[in-house]
Order: C-alpha cells, then structure tokens, then sequence
C-alpha cells in the first residue's frame, strides 16, 4: 500500500467558494473523496495549511517516510523558496513530488507565470480542475 500526501497551501481550504469561475464549486473534502476512490488499496492524505512553515514539515515527513507527494502550494509557487528547497530535498531523496494546479497558472496574470517549484519537481500538471490530482495520483501509482 503506498500512502501518497495531497498537500495543498493558502487559500486552498476555501475551495466551492472561492472563485468558483476559475476553482470550481467542489471542496477539498470533494477532492478527497475523488482520489480515495481513485486509489483503493492505498492510502491518500488531502491536507490544507495556511502556514509555510507547516507545509515545509509535511515535505520532510514524505522524506522520512516515503510517501508520494502531489503539492499545490498556492501562492507560495511563484515566490516560496522554503517550500521550493523543501521540494528540492524531497526528490532528492528519491520522493516523487507532483506540482499540481487546478487553472491554468499561464493563462492567469503575469505574476502565476513563473514556478520556483517546477525546475525542482518530479512533474506539473495544471489547468485541468481537479483532473490535474487524478493525472498526478495515476502517475504517482504506476
């Protein structure tokens, strides 16, 4: 059984309200739901966290204990470079970490244009909605 952790950062917990033009109108409750069914016979951990620092803890947890990771680091994509390092020793260690977006970050404003986590991650898949999880948890289980 793989254990794979869903990591999502700030303003993520306000998914089905916020914007819901550009997320959707389903919650991240929805979103575990949809990839615990996706995955039967393992384990799939959606957390949510307003604090980088907390974050950056659950990406040296996946180093210590293996688990696959899907992160969507909100905002903290285009400017974080704590939970870029985070990221970079993640893969180092030999854990998969997949950069999702549930929009398109390109076909947004200037400043979502640039990830100082893509160069360091296993992956990215974005634009596709909640898909962009279920893409990344399909690879990730391969």
């Amino acid at each position: 059984m793989t254990n794979v952790l869903v990591l999502n950062g700030p303003n993520l917990g306000r998914l089905g309200t916020r914007e819901p033009d550009v997320y959707g109108s389903r919650t991240l409750a929805d979103l575990a739901d949809l990839l615990a069914s996706d995955a039967p016979g393992h384990s799939v951990e959606v957390r949510q966290t307003e604090h980088e620092g907390e974050l950056t803890g659950w990406l040296h947890e996946a180093i210590d204990t293996g688990s696959p990771v899907i992160l969507n680091a909100g905002a903290w994509t285009h400017y974080s470079y704590a939970v870029r390092d985070a990221v970079a020793m993640t893969v180092a260690a030999g854990v998969p970490v997949i950069e999702v977006h549930i929009s398109n970050p390109h076909a947004r404003e200037e400043f979502r244009h640039t990830s100082v986590l893509s160069p360091v991650a296993s992956g990215v898949i974005a634009g596709f909605g909640f898909d962009s999880y279920r893409l990344a948890l399909s690879q990730l289980l391969r």
